[in-house]
């Protein structure tokens, strides 16, 4: 390459950061800088991946194996791929030039006011925002059933960056359950329950036109407006104009905001109501419809499951994302109860997958017993948690939430009739015995129901979690002790 030769550069997609990586070692090891670089992100009609140009060549994809090494500021790796996901042009050109100065300015890494650090970091939180409105204002709509009788939901979204492929894993834990694909003008992705799969963009007319959930949606959504807390600017603020005509409940918010002082003058004159403690008429329809669900299939695990997606009887299934129901074979020989589910339990839909999950699944393998042998299940179907900022913390569920879950868990051991039980803490040993039980005191031994299956009280794998580290080892070696005497019916068979 000749010393002022322009370089151009082609990379393979708008957010080809190990692309940019890479040409970008190769463009610093041979002294380019970056005035005579120019460059360019392919899309869908563009030419192949560095492809060379009129005006200069395109660079390698690799960079030779002698191109030494170098270090750059740790702020500068996450900026980078944020930056890269910007809808400007200009971003790969902008990096580039950042890099070059980071290298060979010193003084720059510690100087935050520096004009292209500033851009960068504006251009990064540009895409966070977008990220974050993707991930409030996506709606999806039911369509028709496939072929293996799944429904499908999609939405239609309208980004200003190339925000899809870093915000779908977001979708993906959220509604893990869900067969869904969000569509938008520059990428589409669709999740099948297991992986996601990207392809390109799509017409705003091949999104879903309004269903019937739609009009349920809508009509919640003027039921839940509270004119006395309207603030039309900072809900502007909030939701930008942009997205309203993707927004079902859009259309409402003209009408509701110029009703709102008469709403608001009308809530103040009604006199206080008096709290009633009875169920509604609705909550007990709903309450028998879930157990003619289960009903009307008796003997089977996928009716259950079903039903307690649907259960509002305390009000955590309000809150959790989804039910986690148990999960191993129905013919299982022992059961293993947990109190309830934690966080990633609660985002995954599975049964122990969490750090109590993980520890569990080392005593399981210590002990020889296959975990696909076992059924496990917790005394709670739903996730109780608190919210610290952004975190959500286990909160012990109170013995009312435990009571109103109580008959998923008999369901559970009607249908699977295992031949031993084995209660993990406090909460499942009540659960499973119908009175407190002292797990202290009883750790270890065998109980016996009011139906006669064998009950082996022992700890909750995060119980063990929570000791001091030099407690650790001896409390699991014991815990081991205590679950070995199951051992018996911890195998098919």
């Amino acid at each position: 390459m000749a010393e002022n030769e322009p370089c151009s550069i082609r990379l393979a997609s708008p957010i080809d950061v190990d692309g940019f990586r890479r040409v970008a070692r190769h463009l610093v090891a041979q002294g380019v800088v970056p005035e005579r670089v120019s460059w360019q992100a392919a899309g869908a009609a563009e030419a192949p991946l560095f492809e060379a140009d009129d005006d200069g060549d395109a660079m390698p994809p690799s960079p030779p194996l002698n191109v030494p090494p170098f270090f750059v500021p740790p702020f500068f790796v996450p900026l980078c791929e944020r930056v890269a996901l910007h809808a400007d042009t200009g971003r790969f050109g902008l990096l580039y030039r950042l890099l070059w100065r980071l290298l060979h300015e010193p003084a720059l890494r510690a100087d935050p006011l520096d004009a292209d650090r500033i851009l960068a970091e504006q251009m990064a939180r540009a895409v966070h925002r977008e990220m974050h409105k993707m991930t409030a204002f996506v709606r999806f709509r039911r369509v028709a059933e496939a072929a293996n009788g799944e429904a499908w939901h999609v939405a239609w979204f309208e980004p200003r960056h190339h925000i899809v492929e870093a915000t779908a894993p977001f979708f993906a834990r959220r509604f893990a359950q869900m067969r869904w694909a969000i569509l938008t003008p520059g990428r589409s992705v669709r999740w099948d329950g297991e992986t996601l799969a990207f392809g390109p963009g799509a017409r705003r007319d091949e999104a879903p036109p309004a269903d019937a959930g739609e009009q349920l949606w809508l009509t919640y959504y003027e039921h839940i407006f509270n004119p006395a807390r309207l603030k039309l600017a900072m809900m502007r603020r909030e939701m930008p104009r942009r997205y309203w005509h993707n927004l079902p409940e859009a259309v409402l918010i003209q009408p509701l905001a110029a009703q709102a002082e008469q709403r608001t003058a009308a809530m103040m004159a009604q006199a206080a109501s008096e709290p009633s403690h009875r169920r509604s008429m609705a909550a007990t329809r709903r309450r028998l419809e879930i157990h003619a669900d289960v009903a009307a299939a008796p003997g089977t695990l996928a009716a259950l499951r079903r039903a307690t997606e649907h259960c509002r009887e305390c009000p955590l299934g309000a809150l959790a994302t989804q039910a986690v129901n148990g999960e191993g074979p129905a013919d299982a020989r022992l059961m293993l109860v947990g109190e309830q589910p934690g966080d990633q339990e609660d985002l995954r839909g599975r049964p122990f997958v969490g750090p109590a999950g993980q520890l569990l699944d080392r005593a399981l393998q210590q002990l020889g017993w296959p975990r696909d042998a076992l059924y496990l299940t917790n005394a709670l179907k739903h996730f109780k948690y608190e919210l610290r900022g952004k975190r959500r913390i286990h909160k012990t569920p109170a013995q009312r939430e435990a009571a109103a879950c109580l008959h998923w868990l008999e369901a559970e051991i009607e249908l699977v009739k295992p031949q031993a039980l084995i209660a993990l803490g406090a909460t499942a040993a009540r659960a499973l015995m119908g009175t407190a039980i002292s797990v202290t005191r009883e750790r270890g031994h065998w109980l016996e129901r009011s139906d006669g299956l064998p009950v082996l009280i022992s700890l909750h794998p995060s119980a063990l979690l929570r000791m001091e580290p030099d407690a650790k080892e001896d409390a699991y070696e014991q815990w081991l002790a205590d679950l070995a005497q199951a051992a018996r019916y911890a195998k098919p068979g």
